[in-house]
């Protein structure tokens, strides 16, 4: 992670109630400016491996074929860990105030929404701009369809379908179809669908 470690933003990472405004905003400054270069870059790719290693703070082999069409929106970059082979549609938004980690050969529709920032029920405690975030995880081979939304704390399993337009509210299992608002098992992915 760039820059020092502060006790509200160590709070945030680890699911814990906190006001992480005084270092988040520097933070953000610096994310913002990476993805107007992001977003504006040509489609030329090593130049957008260069920008993401710099957004990721990480490197990326060049036979990982990380490929993210912008626009592409997040949090801070840092707290994202991508997997070889990774494709996202258009518009895509990962609000990393947690971690999130995507695994191998996953890719997104277009507008998939990855959200770790949650915020109290309690007004009284939301006026006070107290949050915490919950890391997603999203295993190997999963395909998340278009407009869904995959919400704090949740875990994908491996080879699974997220059907366009789902909500995630809960941990899916590995090798199934789900779909729906709330996202609910379908059914599972048979041997010879492979």
């Amino acid at each position: 992670m760039s820059g020092k470690s502060y006790p509200e933003w160590d709070r945030m990472v680890n699911g814990e109630l906190c006001n992480p405004d005084p270092i988040v905003t520097v933070r953000l400054r610096r994310t913002r400016e990476i993805l107007q270069r992001y977003n504006s870059s040509s489609e030329d790719p090593a130049q957008r491996k260069r920008i993401l290693e710099e957004l990721f703070d990480q490197p990326l082999a060049d036979d990982d074929l990380i490929s993210i069409q912008p626009p592409f929106y997040c949090d801070f970059g840092f707290n994202i860990t991508v997997g070889k082979n990774f494709f996202a549609n258009f518009d895509c938004v990962i609000l990393d105030c947690g971690l999130v980690t995507i695994g191998d050969d996953v890719w997104f529709g277009p507008k998939v929404q990855i959200y770790t920032p949650s915020h109290p029920i309690d007004p009284t405690m939301r006026k006070k701009r107290i949050e915490s975030a919950h890391p997603v995880v999203i295993g190997d081979n999963v395909w998340v369809g278009g407009g869904a939304i995959v919400l704090p704390g949740v875990t994908i399993g491996e080879n699974s379908v997220i059907g366009a337009g789902s909500v995630v509210t809960h941990d899916i299992p590995a090798n199934v179809v789900a779909v729906g608002n709330p996202c609910r098992v379908l059914r599972e992915i048979s041997a010879d669908e492979w």
